[in-house]
């Protein structure tokens, strides 16, 4: 399995639930090695994405309205574990893979997020955040 497709499902949601996405808004993998701060290092094996890094900064905690945040913690549901969020960090960052690529809930997620994709009205939408 590949963790990887845990990020790609939050980097789908967000511009339909939570706001638009512009050019350059979401960055992530790398190929230059330089890195200004220790988490950038997840980006250079692709296990780490900014949502627009300029409107939510790094060391920035707050930024969402509460409807979003609703969102985004059910997004993170969702995944169980197999992605954390930098708001949840002593140092706010980014969306990374939280769990090995061997971890059985990162199987799980990956099974669940497959079943998703091939079953229209499944998974991503399907139940309201907002009871």
């Amino acid at each position: 399995m590949k963790p990887r497709r845990s990020l790609l499902h939050v980097a789908r949601r967000f511009p339909y639930e939570i706001d638009q996405l512009r050019a350059d808004d979401v960055t992530g993998h790398r190929t230059s090695r330089t890195v200004r701060q220790p988490h950038e290092s997840n980006y250079l094996s692709g296990t780490a994405i900014a949502i627009r890094p300029y409107a939510y900064p790094l060391g920035v905690k707050g930024g969402l309205y509460p409807h979003e945040l609703v969102l985004v913690r059910d997004i993170l549901a969702e995944l169980d574990g197999a992605v954390a969020w930098g708001d949840d960090f002593d140092t706010p960052q980014d969306f990374e893979v939280a769990l090995g690529p061997n971890h059985p809930k990162v199987r799980v997620v990956s099974r669940k997020l497959r079943t998703w994709r091939d079953t229209p009205g499944l998974g991503a939408g399907a139940v309201n955040a907002f009871p």
